[in-house]
C-alpha cells in the first residue's frame, strides 16, 4: 500500500511533464524559422580571429660532464614551457577572438644560428622566444631584421645584458645574477649571518656570479671575511674529504658562499668544511626563478600540468619560456591587438601584470627590460623562503629591492 501511495503523485507529475513538453515542442515548431534565419546570419556577424605567430629559436647543446647521474642532461629545456604557454593563451583566445601558434626552430650543434634566423624567422615573425647562451643574444638582436621584433631572452642571467649591453628590442625573463645575490643577502640579513667566506670557481661565469655576490654584500652591509679560488684540477671525489677541510680553514664566518655555475665542485663543500657552516650560492641554498618543491600560489597546478606533459619537472628555462608566451598573450588580450607597437607599449607600461605563481604579479622594468619577480630560495628538496624578504622596503615596489634599480642602471635605452 505504501508503494501505491507514492506512485500516484509521481504519475501525476509525469502527466504534467508530458503536457509541458508537448507545449515546448509546439512552441519550438513555431520558432524554427527565426532560429534558422539567425543561424544563417551568424557567420556574417562572426569576426575573424587575430592570429599571433611566435617563433622559438634555440640550438642543440653538447651534454656537459656530469658529476652525478642524479642530474640527467635535459635536451628540451624551454620548449615545453613555451608550448604550455601557447595552450593557455589559446584557452583565453577562444573568448577574445585570438589564436596563437608556436613555430620552433632548433639549430643543430654545428649549425649557424644567424643563418637560421635570417632564412626562417626574419620578416616573418614579430615575436621571438630566444633560448641561447649569453654571447649569442646581442649579435642576433642587432641584426637589421630583429629591430622590427621583440625578443624574449629565456636563458640568460647575465647582468651586462641588462646594463651597458642592454637592447631596446630584448626583454629578459630570468632573474639576473644581481637579483639572485640580493635575494640570498636579504635572507642572510634576516638570519643575521653577516660574515661570508666566498669560494670562486675558475670559469668566467663563476667570476661574474662572485661579482654579483660582492655587490650584494656591499649593498646590505655584509662582510666577506675571506675569499678563495678553487683551482683543483684533479678528480675532487678522490680527495675532497681531506682537501675541503684544509681549504676551508679561514677566519671565522657564518656561511660559505660558493660561485660554481658549472657544478664542478660546489656539491662537495657541504658537510666537509673545517667548521660546521651552511653553504649557499650556486649550491646548497640557491636563489632561483623556479624549483620543483615550489607549491604555493597555484604552483602545484602548473607543476603537475607540466610534468604530465613533459614527464619531468619544470626547469628555469621552461618557466621563463612559459612566462614569455603568456606575457604576449596577456598584452594581446588587454590591448585587443596583434601588432608589435601596442603590445610592446603595454608590456612595458604600468598597467601590465602577469600571473607567475609566485604571489606577486610580475611586470617588466621599463629601464632595462628585466622581468621583476619574486625569487625563490630553495634547498635541494625544500623551499626555504621567497625574496624580497619582509622588511626590505622600496618607494615603488619591494620587487625592485632585487637587482639593479632604476637609479643604478647603466642601461640607456634612449641611446640604443
Amino acid at each position: 500500500m505504501r508503494s501505491l501511495h507514492f506512485t500516484q503523485p509521481l504519475m501525476a507529475l509525469a502527466m504534467v511533464g508530458l503536457i509541458a513538453s508537448g507545449a515546448a515542442v509546439a512552441k519550438a515548431k513555431h520558432a524554427t524559422k527565426p532560429i534558422a534565419e539567425a543561424k544563417q546570419a551568424a557567420p556574417a556577424l562572426t569576426k575573424a580571429k587575430q592570429t599571433i605567430n611566435i617563433a622559438y629559436l634555440t640550438q642543440e647543446q653538447a651534454a656537459p660532464a656530469a658529476l652525478s647521474n642524479l642530474d640527467p642532461f635535459i635536451k628540451d629545456k624551454g620548449v615545453i614551457g613555451a608550448e604550455l604557454g601557447i595552450a593557455d593563451n589559446n584557452t583565453t583566445g577562444e573568448f577574445t577572438g585570438q589564436q596563437y601558434a608556436l613555430k620552433k626552430f632548433i639549430v643543430p650543434l654545428s649549425g649557424n644560428v644567424a643563418d637560421t634566423f635570417t632564412k626562417e624567422i626574419a620578416n616573418k615573425f614579430q615575436w621571438l622566444v630566444l633560448n641561447l647562451p649569453d654571447g649569442q643574444i646581442n649579435p642576433l638582436a642587432d641584426l637589421p631584421a630583429a629591430q622590427a621584433m621583440l625578443v624574449f631572452d629565456v636563458a640568460s642571467s647575465d647582468d651586462s645584458l641588462r646594463n651597458s649591453g642592454c637592447r631596446r628590442n630584448v626583454l629578459h625573463l630570468l632573474p639576473s645574477r644581481a637579483m639572485r645575490a640580493d635575494a640570498l643577502a636579504q635572507y642572510m640579513m634576516k638570519k643575521r649571518w653577516t660574515k661570508w667566506f666566498l669560494v670562486i670557481g675558475a670559469a668566467p661565469e663563476d667570476r661574474l656570479y662572485a661579482e654579483a655576490i660582492k655587490r650584494a654584500a656591499k649593498r646590505f652591509g655584509i662582510e666577506i671575511v675571506a675569499e678563495k679560488t678553487w683551482e683543483h684540477t684533479f678528480d675532487a671525489r678522490r680527495t675532497v674529504q681531506s682537501d675541503v677541510a684544509v681549504f676551508t680553514q679561514v677566519d671565522d664566518y657564518d656561511v660559505l658562499v660558493v660561485a660554481d655555475e658549472q657544478g664542478q665542485f660546489g656539491e662537495y663543500l657541504d658537510y666537509r668544511t673545517w667548521n660546521p657552516r651552511p653553504v649557499i650560492g650556486t649550491q646548497g641554498l640557491i636563489a632561483t626563478a623556479w624549483h620543483p618543491t615550489h607549491e604555493q600560489w597555484g604552483a602545484t597546478q602548473i607543476q603537475n600540468r607540466f610534468k604530465d606533459t613533459a614527464g619531468r619537472w619544470m626547469t628555469e628555462p621552461d618557466y621563463a619560456a612559459y612566462l614569455a608566451v603568456r606575457a604576449i598573450g596577456e598584452a594581446a588580450t588587454r590591448t585587443a591587438a596583434s601588432d608589435l607597437k601596442p603590445i610592446k607599449d603595454y608590456l612595458l607600461g604600468p598597467a601590465f601584470a602577469l600571473q607567475g605563481y609566485k604571489g606577486n604579479p610580475l611586470s617588466f622594468r621599463s629601464w632595462d627590460g628585466q622581468l621583476r619577480q619574486p625569487v625563490l630560495l630553495a634547498a635541494p628538496r625544500s623551499m626555504v623562503g621567497v625574496a624580497p624578504i619582509e622588511g626590505f622596503l622600496h618607494p615603488k615596489t619591494e620587487l625592485d629591492t632585487l637587482g639593479f634599480d632604476q637609479p643604478d642602471t647603466q642601461c640607456k635605452w634612449e641611446q640604443k
